[in-house]
């Protein structure tokens, strides 16, 4: 049976700013706001954004996993919503940590309180889409008799999180798994920051990490450096490589060790100490095919 009353009036509930047109004024928000109205949802949404816009929501709180809500509808009653997404794994978030620490632009722009609008896509390509790509990616409840998932009670709670994003973004990452001073902490970390005022070492920690672990993590720097840009001349070869002798030096100059293995470390993390090399030993392409690689094998373990 589905719930057609007129909704009773709430005393002092959550109402959205937006008197009219559309809710969410930063990127993140409309973006968010964008994904639902994707899913073509119909009048359930509307009627979602006319109880948001009427104050009906009593409470909405932001965890780890889930949002919980109060909407006040026509029973005497509030209806209990539920909205689910699933957080990232400690693995995952490590993953991306490091890889924001390496960008010095976006970990300043955390760190200052910013959320860019390149953010996206970094957690994109690490697997962790900050948004819901699709509808059953959330685990949606309400308590209120209307079959229809999602009602416009859940609906309305939609746009009042979309508001709760515009004042403070790091909601999202905290519906995620991550704590806003957990994550800035452990920028802070990586950056090095944490450290200035012991020994004033500006080693990103993810070098520090690697070099108490394994002190020797040279060779392979020094040995791609060393090799000629151009194969000698004289020399033809049916597509491009290096010669027998310069591999036996790449292999042989010095003491290969792998980094550690670390769940704060990326799979392809020593090619990114490495310099590129030449174009006739294969390039940025071999490093790109290299790294895809690195991280292939590591999904599977």
């Amino acid at each position: 049976m589905k719930d057609y009353g007129k909704p009773l009036a709430v005393e002092n509930g959550l109402t959205a700013r937006s008197g009219r047109g559309s809710i969410g004024e930063q990127w993140w928000s409309r973006r968010f706001i964008g994904v639902l109205e994707s899913f073509a949802l119909g009048t359930r949404l509307t009627r979602g954004r006319a109880y948001a816009r009427k104050g009906q929501v009593i409470s909405l709180e932001v965890e780890p996993g889930v949002v919980a809500a109060d909407v006040q509808g026509s029973r005497v009653t509030p209806y209990r919503v539920r909205i689910g997404l699933k957080k990232f794994s400690r693995l995952t978030w490590a993953k991306v940590e490091v890889v924001l620490a390496e960008q010095a632009l976006f970990s300043a722009q955390l760190l200052a309180g910013e959320f860019p609008r390149e953010l996206e896509p970094v957690f994109a390509q690490a697997g962790a889409p900050l948004f819901p790509g699709r509808l059953a990616d959330l685990d949606l409840l309400c308590s209120c008799p209307d079959g229809a998932v999602p009602c416009k009670h859940i609906a309305a709670v939609f746009y009042l999180l979309a508001e709760r994003f515009d004042d403070d973004p790091f909601l999202i990452l905290r519906w995620r798994g991550r704590a806003r001073e957990d994550l800035l902490d452990r920028l802070r970390e990586l950056r090095g920051d944490a450290l200035e005022d012991e020994d004033d070492d500006e080693t990103p920690a993810i070098d520090r990490l690697a070099e108490a672990e394994a002190p020797t993590v040279l060779s392979a720097s020094l040995a791609l450096a060393s090799l000629p840009e151009k194969a000698p001349s004289g020399r033809k070869r049916a597509k491009p490589g290096p010669p027998g002798g310069d591999a036996v030096t790449f292999w042989t100059a010095g003491r290969l060790l792998p980094l550690p293995s670390h769940p704060d470390l990326p799979p392809d993390l020593l090619l990114r100490q490495l310099p590129a090399p030449g174009n006739w030993l294969g390039g940025a392409a071999l490093v790109g095919e290299l790294a895809e690689t690195y991280r292939e094998m590591s999904d599977r373990d």
